[in-house]
Formats: C-alpha cells, sequence, structure tokens
C-alpha cells in the first residue's frame, strides 16, 4: 500500500487524522491521532473558514471565494467542515447550523434561492428539490440528519418524489420542469439526476432513511447511467477543498463524478454483487498512478484528498449483502441522436 507514507506526509492534520481513523482504523485514543487533534483546527483548510464566521453564525463571500449569499456560503462552510469530519459537537458548526435552521419554512423546506448572477435558478418555479437538498446535505454531513428540524426537511424531500423514484428538476405552473440532457435519468422521463443526486446526498447520512426503500431505488435508477468519465475525477472533493469554486443552482451536481456514485453506493447499501458496482470499481482502478495515488489534472494539490476519498470508499463497499437492483442494464446517453425523418 504504498499510498500510506505519501497520505501520512501531508501537510494537513486533517487529512493524517482522517486516513488515521477511516483507512487505517486507529481508535480516537489513539496516540498519534490525539497529537494531531490540536492541531487540526489551525489546518489551512479549517482556519481561514473558522475565521470568517460571522456573529449571527453564517458565513458571507468575504475571502472565501465562494459565490452566492450568505446561506449559500454556510451551507458550503458546513459542507467542507463536515467532510474534515467537525460535527456538532463544535461551537462554529452548531452555530452555523442554527443559521441555517433559522430561515426553514414551516413545511420544512428552504425556499427557493431568487435569481441573481450567482446562480441559474429560473422565474416560475414553485418547488426544486434542491432548494432543501443542499442546506439539509450540509447539515447532515455536520451530524444534525436526526434533529427534529432535519426530519421535517427530509419528510418535505421524500414528499417531492415523482412516482418512478427519481426527483423531478421542479415544478412550473403546475408542470414538470424540463430536463436538460446532461441531466436526463435512466428509465425515468421526468426524473432529473442533478435533484436526485442532491436527495441521495442528504439521505445518505441519514442513520436509518440511508438505506430506506425510496433511498435505494433512487440509487438504482442513478447507476443506470452507465458512463465512465475520466475527466470529472475528484470533482466534488475539488470543490469541497476550495480548489475549485462551486457554481450554479440546478448545475450543482452537473458532472458526473464516480467516486460520489461509489461513496452514495456503500453508504446506501449497494454491493459488488451488482455488476454496474464492480465495474465502476474496476474502470475507477484503473484511473490509479503507479505510486497508489489518484492523480487529478489541473490540481495536483487535491491529489491525496482524492486518493483518500476514493480508497474510504473502496474499503466499505461490501462484496455481499441484501442489495437488489430492479433497473434493466440498457445503454444511455446524454443527448440520443434523434432518428430522421426521411
Amino acid at each position: 500500500m504504498t499510498w500510506i507514507p505519501l497520505l501520512l506526509a501531508d501537510r494537513s492534520a486533517c487529512l493524517r487524522w482522517l486516513v488515521l481513523r477511516n483507512l487505517l482504523n486507529r481508535p480516537d485514543d489513539d496516540p498519534e491521532m490525539l497529537e494531531l487533534v490540536p492541531f487540526r483546527e489551525n489546518d489551512h483548510m479549517v482556519s481561514p473558514v473558522l475565521a470568517a464566521q460571522e456573529p449571527d453564525g453564517a458565513w458571507s463571500r468575504g475571502d472565501l471565494q465562494w459565490q452566492g449569499g450568505k446561506r449559500r456560503v454556510t451551507m458550503l462552510a458546513l459542507m467542507r467542515l463536515g467532510f474534515l469530519a467537525f460535527d456538532l459537537q463544535h461551537p462554529a458548526v452548531r452555530a452555523g447550523a442554527e443559521y441555517l435552521f433559522s430561515l426553514q419554512q414551516n413545511d420544512g423546506s428552504w425556499d427557493i434561492p431568487g435569481q441573481s448572477q450567482e446562480t441559474d435558478t429560473r422565474e416560475g418555479y414553485s418547488m426544486i428539490p434542491l432548494q432543501t437538498a443542499l442546506p439539509l446535505r450540509a447539515l447532515a454531513m455536520c451530524g444534525y440528519a436526526e434533529d427534529p428540524r432535519a426530519e421535517r426537511a427530509f419528510e418535505w424531500l421524500l414528499d417531492k418524489r415523482l412516482p418512478d423514484g427519481a426527483w423531478p428538476t421542479g415544478v412550473a405552473g403546475g408542470d414538470y420542469g424540463y430536463v436538460a440532457g446532461y441531466r436526463k435519468m435512466p428509465h425515468s422521463r421526468w426524473g432529473c439526476r442533478s435533484n436526485t443526486t442532491g436527495a441521495l446526498q442528504c439521505l445518505a447520512y441519514h442513520p436509518t432513511r440511508c438505506q430506506g426503500p425510496e433511498t435505494q431505488k433512487a440509487l438504482d435508477m442513478l447507476l443506470g447511467r452507465e458512463t465512465r468519465e475520466s475527466h470529472t475525477l475528484g470533482y466534488e472533493v475539488v470543490r469541497l477543498t476550495g480548489a475549485e469554486p462551486t457554481r450554479g443552482f440546478f448545475t450543482f451536481y452537473a458532472r458526473f463524478y464516480l467516486g460520489q456514485i461509489l461513496d452514495l453506493c456503500w453508504r446506501i447499501g449497494a454491493t459488488l454483487e451488482d455488476a454496474r458496482v464492480d465495474e465502476i470499481v474496476t474502470f475507477v482502478n484503473s484511473l490509479q498512478g503507479e505510486y497508489g495515488l489518484w492523480n487529478v489534472n489541473g490540481h495536483p494539490e487535491v491529489s491525496r484528498w482524492v486518493t483518500y476519498d476514493l480508497l474510504h470508499s473502496l474499503m466499505h463497499l461490501d462484496t455481499s449483502g441484501d442489495w437488489m437492483s430492479a433497473e434493466p442494464r440498457t445503454p444511455f446517453q446524454t443527448y440520443p441522436k434523434k432518428a430522421r425523418r426521411y
């Protein structure tokens, strides 16, 4: 395992701590783990975030180079802290979570972000699943999935599912919104991959809903997109670590990143018995470099983080279990060619 010395030599105390805990299975009272704890808040990916938090618990753009208003930037800050394993025990996380909860509506949802230069929302929508899925994911990543306020949000989100099990783009004028080709779901007329991925990201962090029938059905449908794209390697980790800005609203999950799919698989219960999962693993392993790292084109500084994230998923995937697929394997194209009339 040549990746061990390379990851443990990284300057990030957070990365070394995560590698010890999640890849090498060290207990929390391990001396090396305890030695790293005081340095985690001074990590180069943590200290600027903690320093930028405002008195009301929110974050705004400031020097963080995140796009959007206070709600969006707070959401992104909590996603990063959750990814780095800071949870509701940390005062900054608690303050940020309370700010997000203060914006929650009575039905458990958050309102649709306003039209602006930072978002690509369209006028006329009365419901878009991502309006709730994005802040809920941030809260769930930080340990708030079972908070009664978060549970109301989960109920709202599940209520917006399509009859086929996917989530739509949204509802405008009583009709389902248009689904662009890059966001199409296999075997679903109105299902939106971006919104479905957003919903699954929330549900995957819930201790019981993560393997519920609604969650597994949506993942089963998502696995029907059998495309193999190496250029998106590390996409989600690159954004969480701040190497690239996080843009868009409908396009928040525009790119199809197989590492993100593997993360959903082990959390939701898909196993290597599913040929689709096994083939994703084979493809991802084929991209691993000779020294055990997955190299990210254009962002070599994030390669160790991407390697940690992929190894975390690969190590947690079960070879067998109760997972069953009900989706037929059919060819999928984002923009299929239309037959000529003549």
